[in-house]
């Protein structure tokens, strides 16, 4: 079934101790894009410039990735450069340039409508509420947000809270959130506010589904050097997101395997900068990886 992401596409420039990158396609949208199609067809909505070149990205369309739902305005695409310290974890952004992203209003073209999975990426709950208005009959609807709409569009966020089935955040937004410092706690908590299931990221540490009737760790999938993480958690939630999208059902069981799907994924996507890692592969490496991760985590 096909997947509906909303979220932002971008020109990234990054360095890491490894290197560095200018103007690379990225983005929430893009790297969700990149990781979910290699389960499921995937339609975009998003805004670039005029100063996007398509061909950068052309090697997603061969992948069954509809981008007729980005739109072209006057303008520069959004552009955000940033410098990541030794240790990967902390990073300093240089400078954010929305461009025709800060005016971006979501349009639903008439054929997306009918998705039945919906990622909603890290934008403004008031955009994300709108998507969630034009689609119909969503079997899955997944939010992703961040700490400025937390602090800064509270209310607004928690009105999307209540309408989606599953919440990804990483642990200190559940506990900026909440106001719980213990995690357990916060997760219950927020469970009560609407989503049926949380995603709990903890960067290189892994991640924790949490639901009423089940809780699941699962660590990172090891990798030897992580040269670029912008986008790891985009990657990992188009990685969860699109193997749920093969699923007949949606059990305790696949939720717990989407998870792991999530992060082999996105330990792919760290080992090179922009998508180019991505572009590489097949779904018969991810498959490897994934019964090496089954070994990983099996006592």
């Amino acid at each position: 079934m096909s997947i509906l992401v909303v979220g932002s596409i971008a020109l990234d420039s990054v360095e890491t101790p490894f290197g560095k990158a200018t103007d690379s396609p990225g983005g929430s949208a893009l790297f969700f894009s990149a990781a979910a199609s290699f389960f499921a067809p995937v339609k975009v909505v998003g805004v670039v410039g005029e100063d996007f070149d398509f061909s950068i990205v052309s090697f997603l369309k061969k992948k069954k990735v509809d981008l007729s739902g980005i739109r072209i305005e006057k303008g520069q695409t959004f552009r955000w450069a940033g410098r990541y310290h030794p240790n990967m974890n902390q990073r300093d952004t240089l400078y954010t340039h929305l461009n025709v992203f800060e005016f971006f209003q979501p349009v639903i073209p008439a054929h997306y409508r009918t998705c039945k999975y919906v990622f909603l990426a890290n934008i403004d709950p008031v955009l994300q509420a709108k998507v969630l208005d034009h689609i119909p009959s969503p079997i899955l609807t997944v939010l992703d947000t961040m700490n400025f709409w937390i602090s800064g569009k509270r209310s607004e966020l928690m009105e999307v809270i209540r309408r989606v089935d599953v919440f990804i955040l990483n642990d200190e937004e559940i506990k900026e959130l909440t106001g719980e410092i213990n995690l357990f706690l916060a997760a219950q908590q927020l469970l009560k506010w609407g989503p049926k299931v949380l995603i709990v990221k903890k960067g290189e540490h892994g991640a924790l589904l949490i639901s009423k009737t089940d809780y699941f760790s699962v660590p990172a999938y090891p990798v030897s050097q992580v040269v670029d993480p912008t986008g790891a958690g985009d990657s990992f939630a188009g990685g969860f997101v699109g193997y749920l999208a093969t699923c007949s059902r949606l059990t305790n069981l696949n939720f717990r395997k989407a998870v792991a799907y999530g992060s082999i994924v996105a330990s792919f996507a760290v080992e090179s900068f922009s998508f180019n890692r991505l572009r590489e592969i097949n779904r018969r490496q991810i498959e490897k990886r994934y019964e090496q991760f089954r070994k990983i985590t099996r006592f």
